[in-house]
């Protein structure tokens, strides 16, 4: 009797010792390989189960686990972002590139606008002279009559200027021609070369208001045939950028220069219109005729 119940104690330690290393290996897995008592010195109680030290730790590591999934997520979608715009910059970059435009090109096509861009400061700056002296009495560097005469001397500067370049512009597609770039076309590409100076000239008989917005206008028609021309073979590559940089620095200009001249419409002096010079012409021519006639009876009252 003695001998089976020291069998059966012996079965029931073995029982409870496994019981104990499984529960133990369990909880070392799911909860941070915390430290857990033997069960040979601290036998099992039944109210400190593992199923509720394992609900006690839940909460937290349910928490850490979303942190750290959130908080990668998070960085990917900034490293994300960052890359998008890294990569718009890029593009915009090499949209606007004149890296392909020949070095000679780009520093004569740049020296070339200095002219319109000093005319049209120049224009600003006497049109603030000019209504500060109608306001305060008298400008800061110029007095109100000398920026008004000033003024008229840009005007005819800034206006042939941009017949210049306006003709050479049209010129460029003759030289095209010439070299067969893109092959021949004939008269449909000589056209450029002859409307462009046939209407850019006649805009110096024009007031200066209506002579710049035409030549604006024909430089915006000009820079979307060069575009067009540039975008089907017929012109370099590069020269449709080129040509947008340029136009946009002329146009810029020229708004500028409109926008100072408004701000002293009713105070600068009304110059001649076209009208009023061939009035004066006519008259003028009149007057001579009246004037030799006079002599003529002079003379033949002189004879007799």
């Amino acid at each position: 009797m003695l001998y089976r119940t020291s069998a059966a104690r012996s079965v029931l330690r073995a029982i409870s010792s496994a019981n104990g290393s499984v529960t133990r290996s369990a909880l070392s897995n799911k909860v941070f390989k915390a430290p857990l008592t033997s069960s040979a010195c601290y036998p099992a109680r039944p109210t400190s189960s593992p199923s509720l030290s394992l609900a006690t730790r839940k909460p937290v590591t349910t928490a850490l686990v979303r942190y750290a999934s959130t908080s990668s997520k998070d960085g990917e979608e900034d490293v994300d972002m960052m890359a998008g715009i890294k990569t718009e910059a890029k593009v915009i970059k090499d949209t606007f590139s004149l890296a392909d435009v020949p070095k000679e090109a780009l520093a004569l096509g740049m020296a070339g606008v200095i002219p319109y861009v000093a005319t049209s400061l120049q224009t600003v700056y006497l049109s603030w002279e000019i209504k500060n002296a109608a306001i305060a009495g008298d400008g800061l560097i110029f007095s109100g009559q000398s920026a008004e005469l000033m003024l008229h001397m840009l005007e005819p500067i800034q206006v042939g200027y941009g017949a210049v370049i306006l003709s050479f512009l049209g010129a460029i597609h003759w030289g095209l021609e010439w070299a067969g770039y893109g092959g021949k076309l004939g008269y449909k590409r000589y056209a450029a070369g002859v409307i462009a100076p046939a209407v850019a000239w006649p805009t110096l008989l024009l007031p200066v208001e209506y002579a710049l917005i035409t030549q604006f206008l024909a430089f915006t028609f000009l820079y979307y045939n060069d575009a067009l021309a540039a975008t089907r073979g017929r012109a370099p590559a590069w020269y449709s950028m080129y040509r947008f940089v340029l136009t946009f620095i002329v146009g810029a200009s020229i708004v500028a220069t409109l926008v100072g001249r408004e701000q002293i419409s009713g105070v600068l002096t009304s110059e001649h219109t076209i009208k009023d010079k061939i009035s004066a012409l006519i008259f003028l021519q009149k007057k001579e005729k009246e004037e030799v006639e006079a002599r003529r009876r002079a003379e033949i009252e002189d004879v007799e």
